[in-house]
């Protein structure tokens, strides 16, 4: 299913900082990623993955959750080319961009799994740690010796130039 919004008086790299982060996603978490994103791009976009989401329930007969965004492109619209007045009578000129989005929805497949899938013995790995840190009083996210950075002392030039100088 495919959908389109055309003359969005947004310019195309700004859409695509949004759009970018929908590729590939499942229907539901497109839009809470576009319901909590700040960039102006993304009120449009979420109004136009509602519409597509309406016409696939009351055109297509097919339920919003079985859903994933299969592409998102945006191109280049028409820029509307204005100009101001600069010094020495000269002009300078101002072009407001505006893009076009196509928007591309496809039916899942049950085998798709979760982006953020933990391995089960991965899992009883973390929880076994996790009672062992709290057995032990410690808490649970400890930085390593080794994590820790060494600061080298300034000598020669660099003493000399990063001195204090009210001494």
């Amino acid at each position: 299913m495919i959908v389109k919004l055309n003359n969005l008086h947004i310019s195309p790299r700004k859409v695509r900082l949004v759009a970018s982060l929908l590729k590939d996603l499942p229907v539901d978490e497109a839009e809470a990623q576009l319901g909590t994103r700040q960039g102006k791009a993304a009120k449009p976009l979420l109004k136009l993955l509602n519409s597509a989401l309406a016409n696939s329930k009351n055109n297509h007969k097919i339920l919003p959750e079985n859903l994933k965004i299969s592409g998102i492109i945006v191109n280049q619209g028409p820029r509307l080319k204005r100009w101001m007045p600069r010094a020495r009578g000269s002009v300078s000129l101002i072009e407001k961009k505006s893009s076009h989005v196509i928007l591309t929805l496809e039916v899942m497949s049950k085998s798709l799994t979760p982006r953020f899938r933990i391995a089960a013995r991965d899992l009883k790995k973390l929880k076994k740690e996790r009672l062992a840190r709290k057995r032990r009083g410690k808490p649970e996210f400890e930085r390593k010796p080794d994590e820790v950075k060494v600061i080298a002392r300034k000598e020669g030039f660099f003493r000399k130039i990063f001195r204090r100088k009210a001494i």
